[in-house]
């Protein structure tokens, strides 16, 4: 069996591949793609082996490990605070790095971390999406229902060129000294939508009313008792 070991960085994926005895079987790098993970895997089958790999855990060592697999690995991932108590080294680099863990996964003393099953995670990542999409249906109801409705009045009364009614033009007068100044226009006061016509009061026209009556009520009196009846600045004689 050869046990490699992975470590993964932003541009390349070095490996270190040992045999059950501890010699080196092969050193290199590739790159951490899909396409780059499967000629990895094709190059490694020629040596006609299983193959036991182990990778840190970090970003990215989810879809190494699952690449690989697919191609027929049996692949860890390491808790990598453990492997750094375990491995404590001075000289840290990649290289280094993957013949650390190649060294654990040949003594079996990785300190692998448990990971689900594909058909598992697939199950969480509906279920987180599902959760993603209600909460983005939730604030968008909050954000119709907080904005106010926007209705359209229509304006009642005059028009809006009525109520500013435009000042005439100063006239040019001449005060005692004879220079020209100007003289404020009077301006009519201004007009209010809600303010109704004037009108004439009621009161007065009730009170003409009760006098005619009375002065109706009066010359049918005198007409009827055979007295004289004679408007101011007139003389009339009413005979019975």
């Amino acid at each position: 069996m050869l046990h490699v070991g992975l470590d993964l960085s932003r541009r390349r994926l070095d490996y270190l591949a040992l045999t059950e005895d501890g010699n080196r079987a092969e050193v290199g790098a590739a790159p951490p793609d899909a396409d780059g993970l499967r000629g990895l895997a094709v190059r490694m089958t020629s040596h006609g082996e299983p193959i036991h790999a182990a990778i840190e855990s970090m970003n990215g060592a989810r879809f190494v490990h699952d690449t690989l697999e697919r191609s027929g690995w049996e692949v860890e991932i390491a808790d990598a605070q453990k492997v750094k108590g375990l491995a404590p080294l001075a000289c840290k680099t990649d290289r280094i790095d993957a013949w650390v863990l190649a060294e654990l996964s040949r003594l079996d003393l990785v300190p692998a971390i448990w990971l689900p099953d594909p058909a598992v995670r697939a199950e969480r990542e509906r279920a987180r999406w599902r959760l993603y999409l209600v909460r983005q249906r939730v604030r968008l109801k909050q954000r119709v229902h907080s904005r106010p409705a926007r209705l359209s009045v229509r304006r009642v009364g005059p028009p809006r060129r009525a109520l500013k009614a435009r000042p005439a033009l100063p006239a040019l007068g001449a005060d005692r000294g004879g220079a020209r100044r100007l003289q404020a226009p009077a301006l009519p006061p201004p007009l209010r939508a809600h303010q109704a016509p004037a009108r004439s009061p009621a009161r007065p026209r009730v009170a003409q009313v009760e006098l005619a009556r009375g002065l109706a009520h009066s010359i049918w009196h005198m007409l009827t008792r055979g007295e004289t009846f004679a408007p101011k600045g007139a003389s009339v004689a009413l005979a019975a």
